[in-house]
This record gives structure tokens, sequence and C-alpha cells, in this order.
């Protein structure tokens, strides 16, 4: 496999990249969409492919990556919920060969089950939950559970409620207002630092990266920004990826002010509501141990935890950070240990 800048890709690369993801359901995912891999590289991140080719020349894999010194990392690291090499169902993908070259690991951790050649190196596997909302509204309440049913319920009493004591509740599914943005990434930042969590948006570019990403448009990819109003109140708002009937639930955020109105599960139900209208059929929610995800969740997907690499002394750190994440998010002490987790982090591997 060859290593290629992504912005030196060849046109007939790229071409290939787009059937492969025609030909897998699995990468229907935004995430496996080159102009994912595309507004990274243009936000500072630089990504480069592995490009892997059969006997006559032709393209069978594609694996955009992040290198860090000796370590690989899946592209838009370490914000992408889903991970893996762009290949047609049932390709090999001998991924020990990209050891080498001052490479000494590659490091997964929400990697698709692609290719049966990364099973050795798994460590761990977490369900990311999806939410399937074809039919809209209807089709959700016929799928759901229970919990799900009531909380959309709740969700629609709230919302009245909320127009009786804050003002019109006003919902937009695809907002290009770039000042509900910076609002996103200003709650979700208190919200990182409430819990202790790392701040995505302290590295160089990842506001940009978001900015570009709700300037993309179209249905094939594009970045989608959705927000609820009660009045002049923003209560909650969300901003994601798309692709094709995919939507990817990224970045959700809410006015703590207002959290007894619940009104994350009133901004879901209005997405699941508008999916018709724009052509969705699914809402990945990601990996993550909330409690709406699971009361919200019509089915779910594995996602992996692992390392290529040879050296034994990195295994061993890999599993001790796993465990010590395990142990933050169980514990009464989540926040302190998280901030452990971090310092951790940041050992060079």
């Amino acid at each position: 496999m060859k290593a290629v800048p992504f912005d030196q890709l060849s046109t007939a690369q790229l071409d290939a990249w787009h059937k492969l993801r025609a030909v897998n359901p699995q990468l229907d995912s935004p995430y496996f969409h080159p102009g994912f891999a595309a507004a990274v590289h243009a936000a500072g991140n630089p990504v480069q492919v592995y490009v892997g080719t059969g006997p006559t020349g032709e393209v069978e894999s594609l694996f955009p990556v992040h290198r860090d010194g000796a370590v690989l990392r899946p592209v838009g690291w370490p914000g992408a919920d889903f991970q893996g090499p762009i290949l047609a169902p049932g390709t090999a993908f001998p991924v020990a060969r990209l050891l080498g070259d001052g490479v000494r690991a590659l490091e997964f951790d929400h990697l698709l089950e692609l290719a049966e050649d990364f099973r050795p190196w798994v460590t761990g596997s977490r369900p990311s939950p999806l939410v399937d909302c074809a039919g809209g509204l209807d089709g959700y309440l016929a799928r759901a559970s229970k919990s799900g049913k009531d909380n959309m319920g709740q969700a629609r009493r709230r919302a009245n409620k909320a127009e009786r004591e804050i003002g019109p509740v006003r919902f937009v599914a695809d907002s290009l207002d770039e000042g509900d943005l910076a609002k996103v990434i200003e709650l979700k930042r208190a919200q990182y630092a409430a819990t202790g969590a790392k701040d995505y948006f302290a590295e160089p570019g990842r506001e940009e990266l978001l900015t570009a990403l709700l300037r993309t448009r179209g249905t094939e990819f594009a970045g989608i920004l959705s927000t609820l109003h009660a009045g002049d109140t923003l209560l909650a708002a969300h901003f994601g990826i798309r692709a094709g009937g995919v939507l990817h639930w990224w970045f959700p955020v809410y006015d703590p002010a207002h959290a007894g109105l619940a009104p994350g599960w009133m901004l879901l139900r209005e997405l699941v509501m508008a999916a018709p209208q724009f052509g969705f059929t699914r809402i990945d929610l990601g990996r993550g141990d909330d409690e709406y995800k699971r009361r919200a969740k019509t089915g779910e997907t594995p996602v992996c935890q692992g390392m290529v690499t040879r050296s034994t002394a990195r295994r061993a750190l890999r599993a001790a950070r796993e465990s010590l994440v395990t142990a933050a998010k169980d514990s009464p002490l989540g926040p302190q240990l998280r901030r452990v987790v971090r310092k951790l982090r940041t050992i060079k591997r």
C-alpha cells in the first residue's frame, strides 16, 4: 500500500472511493465520504490515504489517516465516530503492512467491523446507538421502545409548556446561521468544562472545520445545523454531518437553564418528524452511555477499540488507558478520573 497526501489523490482514486462506498452498505456514514476527509485536511489536520491496488492496478482499498510521529490514527481523530478502510465487502486489508517506514502503531477507537484483518488487534467493542427514522415520527414510534415512545410524548408536552412560558417554539432543521453555530460551540465547551471531558475545540482548526462543513451544501455530503428556539431563547441545537439518507448526531447541546424541559428530546423529536422532508432514514447517535441514547435507540452498531502494533509495551499502555477510561465512566468520581485520563493520553505513544 502506498501513502498519498489527500490533496494529491488522482481523479481515478477519488472515483474509486465513491464506487467502493456505493457497493458497501456499511460505508454509508458521512465519516466515510471523501468530503469529510477533504474538510479535515483543508482545516489544517493533514490527511494521508493508504491506497491498496490489485494485480492489474485497480484501486481495491483506501484508508485515510493522520500521522502523529510513529502513530497512525483514522481521519478526523478524535472526533470520528466511525472509522475504517474504504473497500468492497469481503475484501482483505492486510493492516499490519502499514507498520514500517517509521510507523510503529495504528490506533483506533470507533472501528467498524469491515475487514477480518483487524480482528487480532481489537481489544474491545461497544455499541453505537442509532435511530431508524424512516417514515418520520410515525415510523419511529412503530419501532421504538416503550421508553422511547414515552419520552417523545413528553417532548411534545414540554414543547407546549415552553411555548406558554417562554415564547413561540421555532425549529429549523437545516440552518445556515453561523452565529448559532458559534453558540453550539460555546455551549459544548462549557459542557466539556463542567464534566471534565477533554475540550475538542481547544485544538486549532476545529471550529474552522465545523464552519467549513456548515458551508458545504447538498444531499450527498453536508454539514447540518438544527436549532430549537422558544421566543429568542436557543433551547437546544445540534451540529452534525449527513451523507445521503444518514445523519450523524455529532455535537448536540442544550441551554442548562432550561434543562428541566429536556430540550434535547424536543430537538430529537423535531428532527425525526422532519426526516422524510430531508431524506433521512437513519440518525446515528454515536458511541456513548448517555441515558437518552439508550432510551431513544431503535438499534445499534458495534464499534471496536484497539491498536495495531508489534510493541507489547504499547499494547500494555493502551490496555491500561482503556481500563482507566472504563473506571472513570463507572465511578462517582468520574470528572476527576477523566482529568487523569486526559493526562495519560498526552503521553507519547
